[in-house]
């Protein structure tokens, strides 16, 4: 009896080490398949070049394959949930802006997934501040000139979007809480309508990403009287930014991040970090994204988590705030 169990105890130990073994095997070979990154948006965006950037590097580093795909729809909400429910193995990534992470679920009901906990998130990979910017004929040369002239006319100084609940619609309406003004929005469906009124003088400001009005700006046709970063722009010195000028709470980044479906395994986890850091840092990488207008974060997978909790709490009290909807 006692030869029994000692045998079958030694099969079940056996098996548990084989099956301990081919775990380790499988982590090791990782990446065994084609790894994708899905985008939320068409492309030709920030967020699909930040991830057609960096996905050379990333095969140079993990080896394997790995591509882009584009799954827009929804601000990106579509994506987030096929990403929600794909396999965590290393095999499916995430390349995606705050949109999916901080903004749709307050504004889209039913979403499907949980932005704080479906997720693991790797890095924030860069920011780019909004700038505002108004047509170079405008009649206003300074913010002080937009406060003054909103505060007397409520109402009727137009301000061009992207689409309800983007960053440049979201800034806006955090610009009129903080200063006490009112303006009007006026969403386009996209950025590129929006840039055409602008420069054809339709709409009177925006609340643009730098690197979306940078070729307009550098060559005159915008003019920008604020920046939303914390410190000027090395693109920009002589622009102000909101705080310098008085505007508290004014502060404000969009950014493109890299998260993964929730149960990453922690080697894999750690190697992918470890390969986006050093994507990012590559000279040619590094000096094509601050030529664009982006600063580079490259933050911990710990940073990046509280920094998602932080921004979800902050959209969330300005959309509330302000009873901003999708429509």
């Amino acid at each position: 009896m006692k030869t029994t169990l000692s045998r079958t105890l030694k099969a079940l130990l056996g098996a548990g080490t084989a099956a301990a073994l081919l775990l380790s095997t499988s982590a090791y070979a990782w990446p065994d398949k084609t790894v994708t990154l899905v985008v939320p948006f068409p492309p030709g965006g920030s967020t699909d070049m930040i991830a057609r950037t960096l996905t050379p590097k990333l095969q140079a580093q993990l080896g394997g394959t790995f591509v882009v795909e584009n799954k827009a729809g929804a601000g990106g909400t579509v994506a987030a949930a096929a990403i929600k429910r794909a396999a965590p193995d290393g095999h499916t990534l995430f390349v995606t802006s705050l949109g999916p992470l901080v903004i749709g679920p307050h504004l889209i009901p039913n979403v499907g997934y949980d932005a704080l906990k479906d997720f693991d998130y790797l890095t924030v990979a860069v920011q780019a501040p909004n700038v505002l910017a108004v047509p170079a004929n405008s009649p206003h040369k300074t913010l002080a000139d937009v406060i003054a002239f909103e505060k007397a006319n409520p109402g009727r100084m137009t301000f061009a979007s992207a689409g309800n609940g983007t960053s440049d619609h979201l800034t806006a309406e955090l610009f009129w809480l903080q200063t006490g003004t009112s303006g009007l929005h006026i969403p386009y469906k996209g950025g590129s309508p929006a840039m055409t009124d602008l420069l054809g003088g339709q709409v009177d400001a925006s609340f643009m990403n730098i690197n979306t009005g940078l070729p307009q700006i550098m060559s005159g046709k915008l003019r920008v009287l604020a920046i939303t970063s914390s410190k000027r722009s090395p693109l920009m010195p002589n622009v102000p930014t909101m705080e310098e000028l008085g505007i508290k709470g004014v502060t404000v980044y969009s950014w493109q991040a890299f998260a993964a479906p929730k149960g990453l395994p922690a080697d894999i986890k750690a190697k992918l970090h470890s390969a986006l850091v050093a994507g990012l840092a590559d000279p040619q990488v590094k000096t094509k994204l601050l030529d664009l207008g982006f600063e580079i974060v490259a933050n911990t997978p710990e940073e990046f988590t509280a920094f998602q909790a932080a921004e979800f709490a902050r959209w969330k009290h300005i959309i509330t705030t302000r009873k901003i909807t999708a429509d």
